[in-house]
């Protein structure tokens, strides 16, 4: 008699599949309506954020480290830690004469300005005054009420992840010039999954688009791992805020993991060259047994899957970069 466990209800993730002609797939502009695309977007752009901005990974800003620039909005931040890990953010420029506290340096948790040694605890000191930071394990934000001029919120809206610490997290930054809505209207595009994309995705269908009680996109997809072997999958797309676009999969391989792409506009509004950093984390997920190797393997694949979104915002961030050169002549409306 084995001693070995059942395996009942064990299935291979990998599917296998003729190698499809991508001149044959069924065509999906019709169902991908620019009207819906637009409400879409619209509904997300409505939502509030609190004035919170993503500035970077959480790994991006440790404690004995550099401090860490971003400019949102046209605001020079700067964010640093403490010998503790408490992350402290506030203007990038030094009160005295204006130096860029980004390349200043941190010295026994304080910021000393290299300029001429002016040293920032993380409080208010002769004009400067500290922006409300958020550290949510993946990613830091910042709060800058001038720039969202809405009422603020006293943490940002985080969307729901794996279990912290069951799962292997990536982010990615690229910028591109265009908005934000720019960025979060191709994310609320899934129909060019499979044609813009074909060496990732393949077999994308939209399920459900947003309807007017429930605004998820639903979408069966399989994600290609070689030219013949994919993994199904069936997902959901949400904007929890106006800059924030979440792909989380529900059935299939790696249920619970998410793809979070925030669009963080470095440029003020009405810039007639604006700027825009998208910030993507993907937290995967699985409770396959072997998973636990690829979460002691974590450092190794961070390169990969940051390899991984690189190439497909290279196509999706000149999709955002075109929907903005349209909108700017005029021949695009939005």
């Amino acid at each position: 008699m084995s001693d070995r466990p059942e395996r009942t209800g064990w299935t291979p993730p990998l599917r296998r599949r003729r190698r499809p002609d991508w001149a044959t797939q069924t065509p999906t502009w019709r169902e991908a309506r620019p009207a819906l695309i637009a409400d879409a977007l619209k509904r997300a752009s409505a939502r509030r954020s609190g004035n919170w901005y993503v500035v970077g990974a959480s790994r991006d800003v440790h404690a004995g480290g550099r401090p860490y620039g971003r400019t949102v909005g046209g605001v020079e931040v700067v964010l640093w830690r403490s010998d503790t890990g408490a992350l402290h953010a506030g203007p990038g420029a030094c009160p005295h004469l204006g130096a860029p506290l980004r390349d200043s340096r941190v010295v026994c948790g304080t910021l000393v300005c290299h300029w001429h040694g002016l040293a920032l605890d993380g409080g208010s000191f002769a004009g400067w005054d500290p922006y409300p930071a958020h550290d949510d394990g993946v990613l830091v934000w910042v709060r800058l009420d001038a720039v969202g001029g809405e009422e603020p919120s006293e943490r940002p809206v985080v969307p729901v992840r794996p279990t912290a610490g069951s799962g292997v997290d990536a982010v990615f930054t690229v910028v591109g010039r265009c908005e934000p809505q720019d960025v979060v209207a191709n994310r609320l595009d899934p129909w060019h999954g499979s044609w813009f994309h074909p060496y990732s995705f393949v077999d994308l269908t939209v399920a459900r688009p947003p309807t007017g009680e429930d605004d998820t996109f639903v979408v069966d997809v399989s994600f290609r791992v070689t030219g013949r072997l994919v993994v199904p999958v069936r997902a959901e797309f949400t904007a929890p805020g106006p800059r924030t676009v979440v792909m989380r999969i529900t059935e299939g391989e790696g249920s619970t993991s998410v793809v979070e792409t925030h669009a963080t506009p470095l440029t003020r509004e009405a810039d007639e060259r604006p700027r825009t950093a998208v910030v993507e984390a993907v937290v995967a997920a699985s409770d396959r047994r072997g998973f636990a190797l690829a979460r002691a393997a974590a450092p190794v694949l961070r390169p990969l899957m940051r390899r991984t979104a690189g190439r497909l915002w290279r196509d999706d961030l000149a999709y955002a970069e075109r929907r903005w050169a349209l909108r700017s002549t005029g021949r695009f409306p939005g």
